[in-house]
């Protein structure tokens, strides 16, 4: 089972809308000529003239006129630009700013494209970008203790004492952008800690502006543990080096404390980057730092010398991108001492990343980190399990984090996931089930009016041995093959006569659009996984094929021969 987005309440508003190219049976890239012969394929079959019975006369005037607006539109350069931008609805806006005949398909698009980027851009500015990060440290270490306390008397040796677990410090932070212009942005923004019972908090206020892709400028204002003001700066050097710096004036009763940071950095290759940052001021340092990215791997390995510690850090990412997973490792040696961290970090919805970690170290211990990100918002949990390095606290951290997610995902998460769906999927065909009865109707009436045609293909690949539709059926996934037409679910759909009617030559040829909007068809199960099973002779050797909806498809091929017969 996928990641399915549980948080996200968007319907699929394009589910049940016209597809021109599909309903053609003709790629998106297809030259005038070919939508051209699509057409008069069509107008053959659901020409009215073609039809004596008033009732199949009526019919094919509905379907004729569907093709030919499916013509009109796509032989027309213009119209086919605003369809393939905006599809039925564009085509539909009266007084659209961007319909002008003097204009060319590309200008249409670029014009377009414009318009959409200045839209959201105004959204941009009428919402606010609010950013969090909550941190609680647990203090646990006295499940691990390996020391006794052999002081105690005879008499209280047997009682059971639990253990004493506490949050020993917290953190809050908070920021929300408000965009002045397209190159102005305020930020405001706030903290607050407290550990053993001590604390203390800040309120900053920033306005950043942009003079070009190339440099920035940002000033802050922080009022909390002593106002401060900073001046930070970016500038893109050459098209290898770029400068990001700043400088900070704190306001003590002492007097005025500056500090001073600056980044040089050297794009190396298209996944390297070098860093030299330079700090002065109350901590004083050097360091440097090599950074490579690639699509699978990400490395990391940074030299620190100054105050308060030195130290050597390698960092190494593996991207699993099927799973959306990564696997993580960190190593830390400097004067503090050293440490070791690995972990996992898991894509667990659309908008939501959980991580963990297990850090020992001396003279830290063992630490467990628990990580939530969901969206701008980030949820750290360090637990502090033991301050020696035993193997108990490092297994339990390394095994019971795997075994609640484990447990959690396929007890709680995954059923949740799979009856949001099932309800989705209800509502939208609660949705569209007056359009889905519209389409079934449209669809059996393409099918009725296909029965001349059919009959005369069918007869014509039979004198040839050529190709003959035997059984075709459309709908959602299903595992039983021998399925007759008395017993299909409202889910599946027969469609072996447009699908020979598709025959051209001995040849079908499919494109990758969706095949509910092929004359004929229509999608019998909205938003579910749908497949095209086609049993077929060409040259009186049986052949099968299922296919994707969405999937192009070429019959005969000789890799779909069978011993069916």
């Amino acid at each position: 089972m996928g990641n399915v987005d549980f948080e996200s309440g968007e319907e699929n508003a394009n589910e049940n809308e016209e597809d021109y190219y599909a309903f053609l049976n003709i790629s998106r890239e297809a030259s005038k000529e070919e939508i051209s012969n699509a057409y008069r394929r069509l107008s053959r079959v659901y020409h009215p003239d073609k039809h004596v019975v008033p009732e199949l006369k009526n019919k094919a005037e509905i379907l004729f006129n569907k093709t030919k607006k499916a013509y009109e539109v796509l032989s027309d350069p213009h119209q086919r630009a605003i369809y393939d931008s905006l599809g039925v609805k564009g085509l539909e806006t009266e007084g659209w700013e961007i319909v002008q005949r003097m204009k060319t398909p590309a200008e249409i698009r670029a014009e377009y494209e414009q318009l959409a980027e200045e839209r959201a851009e105004r959204l941009k500015q009428q919402r606010t970008n609010p950013t969090g990060n909550v941190t609680i440290a647990v203090n646990a270490t006295d499940l691990f203790d390996p020391y006794e306390d052999l002081s105690l008397e005879d008499e209280y040796q047997g009682d059971f004492n639990f253990p004493n677990i506490e949050v020993s410090s917290m953190q809050f932070s908070q920021s929300i952008d408000f965009p002045l212009t397209q190159k102005d942005t305020c930020t405001l923004s706030g903290q607050l800690h407290t550990q053993n019972g001590v604390g203390g908090g800040g309120v900053n206020c920033s306005w950043r502006h942009i003079f070009s892709h190339r440099s920035w400028a940002e000033v802050e204002m922080t009022a909390g543990n002593g106002p401060a003001l900073s001046f930070r700066g970016f500038r893109t050097l050459t098209n290898r080096f770029f400068l990001n710096g700043g400088t900070v004036l704190q306001f003590t009763p002492e007097g005025i404390r500056p500090g001073l940071v600056s980044t040089l950095a050297m794009q190396i290759d298209k996944h390297s980057v070098g860093y030299l940052t330079y700090h002065g001021g109350i901590r004083s340092l050097v360091s440097t730092s090599f950074v490579r990215d690639t699509e699978l791997n990400t490395f990391n390995f940074a030299i620190q010398v100054g105050l308060p510690h030195s130290h050597v850090t390698f960092n190494y990412t593996r991207k699993i991108l099927s799973q959306e997973l990564k696997l993580k490792l960190l190593i830390k040696i400097g004067t503090f001492g050293g440490l070791v961290e690995y972990g996992a970090e898991k894509k667990v919805s659309k908008h939501s990343n959980l991580s963990f970690a297990v850090a020992v170290g001396v003279p830290t211990g063992v630490k467990l980190k628990i990580k939530l990100t969901r969206a701008s918002q980030v949820y750290n949990f360090p637990i502090h399990l033991c301050e020696e390095v035993i193997p108990a606290p490092i297994f339990y951290a390394t095994v019971v984090p795997i075994v609640v997610y484990t447990v959690v995902k396929k007890g709680v998460v995954e059923p949740f996931l799979k009856e949001q769906k099932a309800r989705k999927i209800e509502k939208q065909k609660q949705n569209n089930l007056n359009k889905l009865l519209e389409r079934r109707k449209e669809a059996l009436a393409a099918q009725e009016l296909m029965m001349a045609t059919y009959n005369r293909i069918k007869s014509d690949e039979e004198n040839k041995n050529g190709l003959i539709i035997l059984k075709a059926i459309y709908g959602k996934l299903f595992t039983d093959r021998n399925i007759r037409a008395d017993e299909m679910s409202h889910e599946i759909i027969d469609v072996t006569v447009p699908v020979q009617c598709l025959v051209k030559d001995s040849k079908i040829v499919l494109y990758e659009n969706t095949k509910s909007q092929l004359p004929g068809f229509f999608d019998p199960a909205i938003g579910e996984d749908k497949l095209l099973y086609i049993v077929y002779t060409f040259r009186q050797q049986p052949h099968e094929v299922t296919t994707q909806d969405n999937e192009s498809l070429r019959l005969p091929k000789t890799s779909h021969r069978t011993n069916i017969t």
